[in-house]
Protein backbone atom coordinates (compact mmCIF):
# COMPACT_ATOMS: atom_id res chain seq x y z
CA UNK A 1 0.00 0.00 0.00
CA UNK A 2 1.50 3.45 -1.12
CA UNK A 3 2.10 6.39 1.55
CA UNK A 4 -0.35 7.94 -0.19
CA UNK A 5 -3.00 5.79 -0.05
CA UNK A 6 -2.19 5.28 3.76
CA UNK A 7 -2.13 8.95 4.35
CA UNK A 8 -5.92 9.38 2.94
CA UNK A 9 -7.24 6.42 4.85
CA UNK A 10 -6.31 8.03 8.23
CA UNK A 11 -7.53 11.00 7.34
CA UNK A 12 -10.88 9.32 6.40
CA UNK A 13 -10.67 7.29 9.88
CA UNK A 14 -9.89 10.61 11.49
CA UNK A 15 -12.82 12.25 9.70
CA UNK A 16 -15.15 9.62 10.96
CA UNK A 17 -14.22 10.34 14.36
CA UNK A 18 -14.65 13.51 14.21
CA UNK A 19 -18.32 12.47 13.09
CA UNK A 20 -18.70 10.03 15.96
CA UNK A 21 -17.62 11.77 18.58
CA UNK A 22 -19.92 14.85 17.76
CA UNK A 23 -22.94 12.59 17.50
CA UNK A 24 -22.48 10.94 20.99
CA UNK A 25 -20.23 8.51 23.15
CA UNK A 26 -21.83 5.32 21.91
CA UNK A 27 -21.37 6.04 17.64
CA UNK A 28 -17.36 7.00 19.04
CA UNK A 29 -17.42 3.52 20.98
CA UNK A 30 -18.76 1.92 18.50
CA UNK A 31 -15.62 3.42 15.53
CA UNK A 32 -13.30 2.71 18.22
CA UNK A 33 -13.80 -0.53 18.94
CA UNK A 34 -13.69 -0.87 14.57
CA UNK A 35 -10.29 0.47 14.96
CA UNK A 36 -9.14 -2.06 17.62
CA UNK A 37 -10.47 -5.03 14.99
CA UNK A 38 -8.40 -3.81 12.17
CA UNK A 39 -5.32 -3.38 14.44
CA UNK A 40 -5.59 -6.14 16.11
CA UNK A 41 -5.80 -8.25 12.35
CA UNK A 42 -3.04 -5.73 11.00
CA UNK A 43 -0.71 -5.67 14.07
CA UNK A 44 0.79 -9.24 14.53
CA UNK A 45 1.97 -9.14 10.54
CA UNK A 46 3.66 -5.67 11.31
CA UNK A 47 5.49 -6.69 14.12
CA UNK A 48 6.62 -10.05 12.68
CA UNK A 49 5.27 -11.79 15.54
CA UNK A 50 5.59 -16.13 15.40
CA UNK A 51 1.60 -16.95 16.28
CA UNK A 52 -0.56 -14.36 14.45
CA UNK A 53 -3.69 -15.40 15.37
CA UNK A 54 -2.99 -16.06 19.16
CA UNK A 55 -1.59 -12.41 19.30
CA UNK A 56 -4.30 -10.69 17.12
CA UNK A 57 -6.69 -12.19 19.60
CA UNK A 58 -5.19 -10.96 22.68
CA UNK A 59 -5.27 -7.28 21.16
CA UNK A 60 -8.24 -7.73 20.03
CA UNK A 61 -9.58 -8.70 23.58
CA UNK A 62 -7.88 -6.27 25.11
CA UNK A 63 -8.69 -3.60 23.26
CA UNK A 64 -12.45 -3.92 22.80
CA UNK A 65 -12.41 -4.81 26.80
CA UNK A 66 -10.86 -1.54 27.44
CA UNK A 67 -13.35 0.46 25.22
CA UNK A 68 -16.45 -1.24 26.76
CA UNK A 69 -15.04 -0.50 30.20
CA UNK A 70 -14.53 3.04 29.68
CA UNK A 71 -18.03 3.43 27.81
CA UNK A 72 -20.29 2.29 30.90
CA UNK A 73 -18.11 3.47 33.99
CA UNK A 74 -20.63 5.37 35.61
CA UNK A 75 -18.76 7.92 36.75
CA UNK A 76 -15.29 9.73 36.89
CA UNK A 77 -12.38 8.40 36.45
CA UNK A 78 -13.47 6.64 33.61
CA UNK A 79 -10.39 5.03 32.99
CA UNK A 80 -10.50 3.13 36.55
CA UNK A 81 -11.26 -0.05 35.30
CA UNK A 82 -9.26 -0.20 32.29
CA UNK A 83 -6.14 -1.19 34.18
CA UNK A 84 -8.34 -4.44 35.17
CA UNK A 85 -8.50 -4.88 31.48
CA UNK A 86 -5.44 -4.39 30.78
CA UNK A 87 -3.99 -6.51 33.45
CA UNK A 88 -6.10 -9.50 31.80
CA UNK A 89 -4.93 -8.96 28.35
CA UNK A 90 -0.93 -9.29 30.36
CA UNK A 91 -2.50 -12.71 31.39
CA UNK A 92 -3.66 -13.53 28.50
CA UNK A 93 -0.76 -12.95 26.14
CA UNK A 94 1.14 -15.37 28.58
CA UNK A 95 -1.59 -18.06 28.24
CA UNK A 96 -1.17 -17.65 23.77
CA UNK A 97 2.19 -18.52 24.15
CA UNK A 98 1.08 -21.89 26.62
CA UNK A 99 -1.12 -22.15 23.50
CA UNK A 100 1.47 -22.94 21.03
CA UNK A 101 2.55 -25.64 19.34
CA UNK A 102 5.62 -24.41 17.49
CA UNK A 103 8.53 -24.91 20.11
CA UNK A 104 7.76 -21.70 21.64
CA UNK A 105 10.65 -20.23 19.24
CA UNK A 106 11.18 -16.16 19.70
CA UNK A 107 9.22 -16.22 23.03
CA UNK A 108 10.39 -12.83 24.56
CA UNK A 109 9.40 -11.26 21.12
CA UNK A 110 6.45 -12.73 20.69
CA UNK A 111 5.37 -11.74 24.11
CA UNK A 112 6.65 -8.04 24.16
CA UNK A 113 5.38 -7.93 20.70
CA UNK A 114 1.68 -8.60 21.85
CA UNK A 115 1.61 -6.45 24.87
CA UNK A 116 2.58 -3.48 23.01
CA UNK A 117 0.41 -4.47 20.54
CA UNK A 118 -2.46 -4.37 23.57
CA UNK A 119 -1.18 -0.90 24.67
CA UNK A 120 -1.69 0.54 21.33
CA UNK A 121 -5.09 -1.28 20.94
CA UNK A 122 -5.81 0.40 24.68
CA UNK A 123 -4.70 4.07 23.58
CA UNK A 124 -8.20 4.54 21.85
CA UNK A 125 -10.01 4.47 24.78
CA UNK A 126 -8.72 8.16 25.38
CA UNK A 127 -11.40 9.18 22.39
CA UNK A 128 -14.11 7.71 24.60
CA UNK A 129 -13.00 8.84 27.79
CA UNK A 130 -12.80 12.70 26.41
CA UNK A 131 -15.77 12.93 24.70
CA UNK A 132 -17.30 11.64 28.69
CA UNK A 133 -16.46 14.83 30.14
CA UNK A 134 -17.98 17.89 29.97
CA UNK A 135 -16.72 19.78 26.67
CA UNK A 136 -15.35 16.62 25.56
CA UNK A 137 -17.13 16.22 22.32
CA UNK A 138 -15.69 19.41 21.28
CA UNK A 139 -11.98 18.42 21.96
CA UNK A 140 -12.83 15.00 20.28
CA UNK A 141 -13.61 17.29 16.97
CA UNK A 142 -10.59 19.13 17.43
CA UNK A 143 -7.83 16.42 17.91
CA UNK A 144 -9.84 14.36 14.91
CA UNK A 145 -9.35 17.54 13.02
CA UNK A 146 -6.17 17.94 13.28
CA UNK A 147 -5.26 14.58 12.91
CA UNK A 148 -7.16 14.07 9.63
CA UNK A 149 -5.51 17.13 8.46
CA UNK A 150 -1.43 15.98 9.56
CA UNK A 151 -2.20 12.69 8.24
CA UNK A 152 -3.52 14.19 4.62
CA UNK A 153 -0.29 16.48 4.71
CA UNK A 154 2.23 13.85 5.70
CA UNK A 155 1.58 12.52 2.17
CA UNK A 156 3.27 15.25 0.12
CA UNK A 157 6.15 14.47 -1.33
CA UNK A 158 9.56 16.35 -0.21
CA UNK A 159 12.87 16.84 1.86
CA UNK A 160 11.27 14.53 4.75
CA UNK A 161 12.22 17.68 7.31
CA UNK A 162 10.26 19.98 5.13
CA UNK A 163 7.36 17.62 5.01
CA UNK A 164 7.49 16.96 8.87
CA UNK A 165 6.99 21.03 9.14
CA UNK A 166 4.48 20.95 6.91
CA UNK A 167 2.88 18.42 9.04
CA UNK A 168 3.10 19.90 12.13
CA UNK A 169 2.15 23.30 10.83
CA UNK A 170 -1.36 22.15 9.42
CA UNK A 171 -2.21 19.82 12.26
CA UNK A 172 -1.49 22.89 14.61
CA UNK A 173 -3.52 24.85 12.33
CA UNK A 174 -6.61 22.65 12.35
CA UNK A 175 -6.47 22.48 16.09
CA UNK A 176 -6.20 25.87 16.09
CA UNK A 177 -8.75 26.55 13.75
CA UNK A 178 -11.58 24.34 15.73
CA UNK A 179 -10.65 25.43 19.02
CA UNK A 180 -11.47 28.83 17.73
CA UNK A 181 -14.48 28.24 16.25
CA UNK A 182 -15.82 25.51 18.59
CA UNK A 183 -17.41 27.90 22.16
CA UNK A 184 -16.61 24.40 23.99
CA UNK A 185 -12.71 24.65 23.02
CA UNK A 186 -9.88 27.17 24.05
CA UNK A 187 -7.62 28.55 21.52
CA UNK A 188 -5.22 27.31 23.59
CA UNK A 189 -6.52 23.85 23.86
CA UNK A 190 -6.76 23.47 20.14
CA UNK A 191 -3.00 24.75 19.26
CA UNK A 192 -1.98 22.32 21.99
CA UNK A 193 -3.81 19.30 20.32
CA UNK A 194 -2.62 20.14 16.90
CA UNK A 195 1.41 20.22 18.00
CA UNK A 196 0.99 17.04 19.86
CA UNK A 197 -1.01 15.51 17.01
CA UNK A 198 0.88 17.24 14.51
CA UNK A 199 4.21 15.77 15.90
CA UNK A 200 2.38 12.21 16.65
CA UNK A 201 2.12 11.87 12.53
CA UNK A 202 5.15 13.12 11.71
CA UNK A 203 6.87 10.34 13.98
CA UNK A 204 4.88 7.79 13.15
CA UNK A 205 5.56 8.13 9.63
CA UNK A 206 9.39 8.63 9.94
CA UNK A 207 8.84 5.17 12.05
CA UNK A 208 6.87 2.95 9.81
CA UNK A 209 7.40 4.78 6.05
CA UNK A 210 10.53 2.31 5.05
CA UNK A 211 9.08 -1.21 6.93
CA UNK A 212 9.31 -3.87 4.04
CA UNK A 213 6.13 -5.27 5.48
CA UNK A 214 4.34 -2.10 4.21
CA UNK A 215 4.47 -4.30 0.59
CA UNK A 216 1.35 -6.18 2.25
CA UNK A 217 -2.22 -5.36 2.94
CA UNK A 218 -2.26 -6.24 6.58
CA UNK A 219 0.34 -4.78 8.03
CA UNK A 220 -0.48 -1.66 5.96
CA UNK A 221 -3.64 -1.23 7.58
CA UNK A 222 -2.08 -1.51 11.04
CA UNK A 223 -0.11 1.44 9.95
CA UNK A 224 -3.05 3.27 9.08
CA UNK A 225 -5.10 2.85 11.81
CA UNK A 226 -2.08 3.56 14.74
CA UNK A 227 -2.07 7.09 14.66
CA UNK A 228 -6.08 7.22 15.19
CA UNK A 229 -5.65 5.03 18.17
CA UNK A 230 -2.75 6.58 20.18
CA UNK A 231 -3.99 10.28 19.34
CA UNK A 232 -6.86 9.20 21.56
CA UNK A 233 -4.39 9.19 25.03
CA UNK A 234 -3.26 12.57 23.75
CA UNK A 235 -6.71 13.95 23.49
CA UNK A 236 -8.06 13.07 27.06
CA UNK A 237 -4.92 14.08 28.33
CA UNK A 238 -5.23 17.52 26.97
CA UNK A 239 -8.81 17.24 27.81
CA UNK A 240 -8.28 16.76 31.23
CA UNK A 241 -5.35 19.19 31.57
CA UNK A 242 -7.54 22.45 30.03
CA UNK A 243 -11.13 21.16 32.00
CA UNK A 244 -9.14 20.99 35.54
Amino acid sequence: MSLETRAVLTAVLAAVVAVAGYLGVLPLAGVSAALVLVLAVGWPALAGLPFSPGAGAVVGLGGIGSVAAVTFTAEQPYLQHMALVFAGAVVLAFVNELLRRDGRLRLVESVSGTVAGTVLAVCVTGWVATARIDGGKELVVAGAVALALGSAAVALRGRAWLVYLITLAVATGGGALVGWALPGVQLVAGVVLGVGVGILVAAMHALFDRFPALARRLPSLAVVVLPVTVSGVLVYVAGRVFAA
